[in-house]
């Protein structure tokens, strides 16, 4: 077991070691162990196809379809029923996605969105209590009043539809099997378990009687755990379609298990179940020296939010800078200008305006960026005024908290799938029908419906979806070829791992491995936060000497990199702090 790479590493030695490695060779790290716990990654380099997950189950059922001549989107469907049931707390059909495809042979992008829909008769006063004051965020987030539509399957079925090869009811089949003959709980399984038992996980039933044994204790690492419910759902989808999901008996209990689970009922119906739909939204892709780096727009703020924080350093000599404090400080610095934007201006695009293009305009990031300072720091950051603003919204800091997975798939044909997938927090509302968490994403709205006296952009409105962080990406080159893949789950962090992600890579010229593991930073226009590391007092300090207040912190990412080398080998990258494991041929 190994720790984050020391700051001093990073920041003194990085560049000169790095550089004189051959590409993907591997370093002895050690440091302290982050809350889930330090795994070195091997280096993976294939031919033909790779497959990037949260778990080696998932992977190594990615890397069968690949084999077998499935295509990325099999794979990605085959891999996220294997995570559902292996890594529940994190993400499954009782959640959404976002999914980015590359159609290599026709050289287009899609954006899909399966996010999570409010019902019908969700208003802006759905989490404000009796009184009219806003809910406190443990009581919203757990029972029905927090789940929403779930969008994950129907997401799936879409992109199988368009992009899959091999027929649904196989790629159903693995986790079928595993289901029923059983898995091994994992020790990050078993830690997640464990720290959420007293924050509401014994609370309901169905998840007190799957993830606690007859004691009342929580399962432990190693724990053969079967799951028949989840098996017997999958089956009658893999004969019917989403269908019973949908619209079947497997809706009927979904709705019957959000009635009357806590003082918050929730107002879906089986109407809003049917009525769910993914949506291809346009990609949105940001340039920065010379790449493309693309993603999903609104209702994910991701992509926006990470194109803007890289247009505002783009002035910046980052390559030659190399990872050092003033590198990382001015990263930091334009992370809050662009967070500010986000927390007044991005929320679903259906419902309310979003000036996409003027966030992303560059002479209006040209203006933003001299607000940056490489000798002091902005402090508290204001929101801009983007060209093509049609309305004046209130800012809002929503909290997001940390229950969601990556996974980064490149298939024979050089077809790409970018998938980030969340039940919101971990677990999820504790609430579980036919052995599957359902969501509690709904928390990602702002509970404050308006504030002195202006609209907030990502208030509560039924049938919207709420503001989303995740930011599955794929960067092209100068020539329209994929050069890099990559994702992360994280809440609101996700945007700064996605962004340290890239400068590491293109900037720094690190491998993605050394990228995925370098202590991570990140500033959402408040605390700069720093992962605990060997030498960050060093790099806190000096921080704090420009005019950061400095938290440091575990950082739990999730990173799954994929890069394409000019040769056309595919080189990976898989994040120490969790389980994932890089394979393919």
């Amino acid at each position: 077991m190994y720790g984050p790479p020391s700051w001093r590493l990073v920041l003194i030695s990085c560049l000169i070691t790095l550089s004189s490695m051959p590409v993907g060779q591997a370093t002895s790290i050690v440091s302290p162990e982050p809350a889930t716990g330090w795994q070195e990654k091997p280096v993976v380099h294939t031919e033909r196809f790779m497959a990037v997950t949260a778990h080696p189950l998932a992977t190594h059922t990615a890397v069968d379809v690949l084999t077998n001549g499935g295509s990325a989107v099999d794979a990605a469907v085959a891999a996220q029923m294997v995570l559902n049931l292996v890594e529940p707390q994190s993400s499954g059909i009782g959640g959404g996605a976002f999914m980015l495809y590359w159609d290599a042979e026709a050289s287009q992008l899609y954006a899909l969105d399966g996010r999570e829909t409010a019902p019908i008769a969700a208003d802006t006063d759905y989490f404000l209590g009796v009184n009219g004051a806003p809910l406190k965020w443990g009581t919203a987030m757990m029972g029905g009043r927090a789940v929403g539509v779930p969008g994950t399957l129907h997401l799936l079925d879409t992109a199988h539809d368009l992009f899959g090869v091999k027929s649904w009811a196989d790629l159903l089949e693995p986790a079928i099997t595993l289901a029923i003959r059983g898995f091994a709980v994992s020790p990050r399984l078993a830690q997640s378990i464990a720290s959420a038992a007293d924050r509401g996980l014994r609370q309901f039933s169905a998840a007190r009687q799957y993830f606690f044994n007859e004691n009342g204790k929580p399962l432990m690492a190693g724990f053969l755990l079967r799951n028949p419910a989840f098996a017997n759902a999958l089956r009658m989808i893999a004969r019917e379609g989403i269908e019973p999901f949908y619209q079947g008996p497997i809706a009927s209990r979904l709705v019957k298990a959000l009635e009357n689970t806590s003082e918050l009922p929730s107002l879906m119906t089986r109407e809003d179940l049917s009525e769910y739909r993914t949506i291809f939204r346009r990609p949105v892709c940001a340039p920065y020296r010379g790449y493309s780096v693309c993603g999903i727009g609104p209702p994910s703020s991701g992509t926006l939010t990470v194109g803007q924080i890289l247009g505002l350093v783009e002035r910046f000599d980052l390559p030659n800078m190399g990872p050092s404090p003033d590198s990382i400080h001015l990263i930091l610095e334009a992370s809050r200008l662009a967070f500010a934007d986000r927390a007044r201006y991005m929320a679903d695009s259906d419902f309310v305006p979003v000036p996409v293009v003027g966030l992303l305009d560059s002479d209006y990031l040209a203006r933003r960026s001299q607000m940056i300072h490489v000798e002091s720091s902005i402090g508290r950051a204001p929101a801009g005024t983007p060209p093509g603003v049609l309305a004046e919204n209130a800012t809002i800091y929503q909290p997001e908290t940390t229950g969601t997975s990556h996974l980064s798939i490149i298939d024979h044909l050089g077809n790409i799938v970018s998938m980030t997938t969340t039940i919101e927090s971990g677990f999820g509302s504790r609430l579980m029908t036919d052995g599957f968490l359902l969501n509690n994403e709904l928390t990602d709205f702002s509970f404050v419906p308006e504030r002195d006296g202006l609209e907030v952009a990502n208030r509560v409105e039924g049938g919207k979806r709420p503001r989303s962080s995740m930011a599955p990406t794929i960067v092209f080159d100068s020539s329209g070829e994929p050069v890099l893949v990559t994702g992360s789950p994280g809440g609101s962090r996700i945007i700064c791992y996605v962004v340290q992600s890239l400068v590491s890579v293109l900037d720094w010229n690190m491998s993605p491995q050394q990228a995925v593991s370098m202590p991570h930073f990140c500033n959402r226009n408040g605390t700069t936060d720093l992962e605990s590391a060997q030498s960050t007092a060093q790099l806190k300090a000096t921080l704090q000497v420009l005019g950061h207040k400095v938290r440091v912190r575990d950082l739990n990412s999730g990173l799954h990199l994929i890069q394409v080398l000019a040769d056309g080998r595919l080189l990976s990258g898989v994040d120490p702090r969790r389980e994932g494991l890089a394979a393919g041929d």
